[in-house]
Parts: C-alpha cells; structure tokens; sequence
C-alpha cells in the first residue's frame, strides 16, 4: 500500500497580501520561493534546504509600505501548510531538536508539534540600519505566526552571534532541521506519540 503523500497547499488573501504555497514534507529540499523580499526568499530558501522540503512560496505584499505584513502573512500560510502536511500526525517523532553553527553564531531550536502553539523567543540581533534593509525583529513575527497556525510549540534560542547575516542564517536552518527530525515517522511509533492517545 502507497504511503499518502504528506502535501499541502494553502491560499491566503487580505487586503494586504495575497499568498500562495506548496509543501511537501517528504522533499528533497527543491524551493522556488518569491516574495518581493530576496533576503527573506534566502531565509525561507535555507529553512528548505536544511529541512530537507519541498516548498514553493509566490508572495505579493504592500512591501513598498513595508515588509511587516507579508513576512507575518507568509509565516501563518506556511504554518498552516505544515499543520495540513503533518496530517494526523501518526507516527510521528512529534519533537524536533537542532543546533546549527555559522561561524560567529549558534543557534538551538527545539518544537513540539503538539496542537498547542507557543513561542519563546530568545534572540538578540542588532537591528536594520537602512530603511531597503531587512528588518531581524521580524522573524520573531514570522515565527508567532507560524507557530500559531500550525500549533507548534516553538522554542528559538540565539545562544550567540555578532555577525546579523550569521545569526539569521542559524535560526532558519535550525528550524529546518528540528522540523524535519520532528515530522519524520518511526515505524515503532503506533498512533500519536503521546499517553493520552491524542494531541
């Protein structure tokens, strides 16, 4: 019997953005992102990458006004595609952990995909110099977002890091990398991995 493809896709349109995606959980870490922000598209490039996904992400947004409410738009679309991905979750790890250097910086995520969405945010970063630069506070609100919408509990420690490319890096590729480990099925699980016998 075929394993059902762990796929979604998610529209989303306000007045202020309007937001396609593709997710595929069990990729190969093929990406074809454009959201009018290129150093966000590298981000959520990286988050690809390293999760090992499958992702295709077509993002218009007032960002002539400024980059806030695409990049939020964009976390709870992918949020959403994650949750719809995941499914029923069965058999699932459920917890994902990853640590990921870059030189001067290191990051630590650990998740929960447990129906209850929570964010803690531990990141100190310099903040944009330029009004064309892209903003580092708001990956904390990409990340609420996603967390939100895909009830993931979601924990994002910069330990440290002096260098904002560097540490912005690290946040994104561990988040890749504890989200894959966190959905990949082990086949000694039966169910969900919890005692309650749901999440």
């Amino acid at each position: 019997m075929p394993t059902k493809a762990r796929t979604a896709k998610i529209k989303r349109k306000t007045g202020e953005t309007d937001i396609s995606i593709e997710l595929n959980l069990d990729g190969k870490g093929v990406y074809n992102v454009q959201t009018g922000i290129p150093f966000f598209n590298h981000m959520l490039e990286l988050f690809t990458k390293h999760g090992l996904f499958d992702l295709t992400v077509k993002a218009k947004g007032d960002i002539e006004v400024d980059f806030h409410h695409t990049v939020e738009d964009v976390g709870i679309a992918l949020g959403e595609a994650i949750k719809k991905a995941a499914g029923d979750k069965k058999g699932i790890n459920r917890y994902g952990v990853a640590e990921v250097p870059l030189m001067d910086a290191l990051t630590k995520v650990v998740l929960d995909l447990c129906d209850r969405p929570y964010l803690v945010y531990k990141v100190k970063i310099k903040p944009a110099t330029r009004p064309d630069e892209f903003d580092p506070e708001l990956i904390q609100e990409f990340m609420r977002g996603l967390s939100t919408s895909a009830g993931m509990d979601l924990h994002i420690n910069l330990q440290y890091g002096n260098d904002k490319h560097h540490c912005q890096e690290t946040i994104f590729k561990a988040f890749g990398r504890a989200l894959k480990v966190a959905v990949t099925k082990d086949p000694r699980i039966k169910g969900v991995m919890s005692t309650k016998g749901k999440l």
